[in-house]
């Protein structure tokens, strides 16, 4: 490696006592020279179980080749993905943000255990991004994340879809506004083939966020999954993680306070997922940079929604790429003086990516500064009797709202769910679905069933949903998640019952309720956990509260002795 004397693969490759490693890597088809040169892994999240993440494999290849242009050496190793989309509403969407935390351990433990000079990460579906994010914050080496673009549009009757249309579809089919014949239509046209949900949901807010934080050369992530142009993104991100570990020029470099606030700017501006709130606080954890839930809100109010994406919006993540991609939105917030320069994996800093930035003439999907989509950003964050320790509100109508109105509480998910088929929540009420916090569910699970429910049946701007759950990108309404704490761990949220009064302002960051909850507190006792064993009870041990990002390492690699 240039201006070094050893490599990191040095200790499986170099010296008379590694002669049995030696041995096995020539069975996999090393050379004698690629013992002196950079080994480079290969992380592939691929799997066949979601559009996600299925062309994964194809992808892998022209990233190989990079690599061996650049003069390393490609090994490859496999982690796990859990699909979003599919668990969804079901006992297994409990696995989904657990499944963060083992894809990171899981390419902390192939990289370390073999002593890797670098990696490239190969991501798709949601809890993957960030996963890769946070591995590599948590070794810091040299490291670059490839997303494998997002899906293309489905059709029917001549009008574009996405997975929103099929869930919204759901609660469409429920009150009798379509039927069962229109509903099995629209699933049959929603995903027409490879790359993640199209919307600014989940997978693709975080593909923008690693291109603010600099871990994704800029307009990679940007390029659909079937677009002709992907291979050769492919190819030059596998020869630029060489030059990264050549140059021993490793993660924490980038992931710094000033790059974090550009990606919680990035994700507000373009109306994205709340879930980045919770996966930027994990990427901070593990690089060991004081980035909070106030951090995060003072970046999503200073600047306004300037793009016009799905859920709230209009248009899927084809028409951004299309229009100009993260660059061009990223050059508005740029221009108007939002951003700091920071470095990126490419080599150039985020403003001469910047400086590059091509808007597509007469495109409608990023607005100017000056005439926004919305004045404020896509996030508040909100105190109060509720959430001591924080909530988030997703703003996809009017920022500044007041809403007051009795609780109707559900101790589940799928409680909720039946009553709302069924006609039993009504205009004005502020449901309450609790239990479903990162301990108490485990997992945290998105609560898209009973939003796009609401969607569908007409009710989502007749009521607000309060959860110390989480919700999908794909869902939109007067929704507060992340409560905390949680209702597990005894926050106010467990002790809510039915008809309380509850007022949320969102203008003042309030949702409080008008009982006493001090009193209740001391009759409180808490339920009964439901075992479900294995990894499931294991996470529900470690995990830390939501506003601490639900992760369950305890302190940054550099605090460990």
């Amino acid at each position: 490696m240039q201006g070094k004397k050893t490599k990191r693969s040095d200790a499986i490759t170099k010296g008379a006592a590694h002669a049995p490693a030696r041995a096995m890597l020539r069975a996999t088809g090393f050379e004698t020279a690629d013992f002196a040169a950079p080994i480079i892994g290969v992380v592939n999240t691929w799997s066949t179980v979601t559009p996600c993440n299925m062309h994964l494999d194809k992808l892998a290849k022209p990233v190989r080749e990079g690599i061996a242009g650049a003069g390393a050496r490609a090994v490859d190793f496999n982690t796990i993905v859990v699909s979003d989309g599919v668990t969804m509403g079901a006992e297994g969407m409990r696995a989904s943000l657990i499944s963060r935390e083992v894809i990171a351990d899981s390419i902390e433990l192939a990289v370390r255990g073999h002593s890797l000079d670098g990696a490239i990460i190969l991501v798709g579906c949601d809890k993957t991004i960030p996963a890769a994010a946070m591995a590599l914050a948590r070794m810091d080496i040299p490291g670059l994340i490839f997303y494998g673009g997002s899906i293309m549009p489905g059709k029917r009757h001549g009008k574009l879809i996405s997975i929103q249309d099929v869930f919204e579809a759901v609660g469409a089919e429920a009150s009798g506004k379509i039927s069962e014949k229109e509903l099995g239509e629209i699933e049959r046209s929603a995903c027409p083939g490879a790359g993640a949900c199209g919307g600014q949901f989940t997978a693709n807010t975080m593909a923008m966020a690693m291109s603010m934080l600099g871990l994704s050369p800029m307009g990679a992530n940007d390029i659909p999954a079937i677009h002709p142009d992907k291979e050769g993104a492919a190819r030059a991100c596998g020869q630029r993680i060489v030059e990264l570990a050549n140059n021993d020029i490793c993660a924490r470099q980038f992931i710094t306070k000033n790059a974090l606030h550009n990606a919680a700017l990035a994700a507000s501006a373009s109306g994205g997922s709340t879930n980045a709130i919770l996966h930027l606080l994990a990427i901070a954890h593990e690089a060991g940079v004081d980035f909070d839930l106030e951090d995060f809100h003072q970046a999503a109010q200073s600047v306004p929604v300037i793009a016009d994406l799905k859920p709230s919006g209009q248009y899927l993540a084809n028409d951004l790429f299309l229009a100009g991609g993260t660059r061009l939105l990223a050059a508005r917030l740029g221009d108007a003086g939002f951003l700091h320069d920071t470095p990126t994996v490419s080599g150039k800093s985020l403003f001469e990516e910047l400086d590059d930035d091509q808007e597509t003439e007469g495109q409608n999907v990023v607005f100017d500064i000056a005439r926004p989509l919305k004045p404020s950003g896509g996030y508040r964050i909100l105190y109060g009797d509720l959430a001591p320790d924080g909530a988030v509100l997703k703003v996809s109508g009017a920022a500044d709202q007041v809403f007051e109105g009795p609780a109707k509480v559900f101790e589940s998910e799928e409680d909720c769910f039946n009553t709302l088929q069924k006609g039993g929540i009504s205009a004005g009420d502020v449901i309450i679905i609790r239990n479903e916090g990162p301990k108490g569910g485990p997992g945290m699970r998105e609560m898209l069933a009973v939003t796009a429910a609401l969607v569908g049946q007409g009710m989502i701007d007749d009521v607000a949903l309060i959860t110390d759950g989480r919700f999908s990108g794909a869902s939109k309404g007067f929704v507060i998640g992340h409560c905390a704490p949680e209702a597990a761990n005894g926050g106010p949220i467990a002790l809510v019952r039915n008809g309380d009064r509850i007022r949320i302002d969102s203008a003042n960051r309030c949702i409080d309720i008008n009982a006493d909850l001090v009193a209740r507190k001391t009759d409180w006792m808490a339920p009964k956990r439901r075992r479900f064993g294995g990894v499931f009870d294991k996470y529900a041990q470690l995990v830390s509260s939501a506003a601490k990002g639900a992760v369950t390492t305890i302190q940054p690699m550099e605090n460990v002795k």
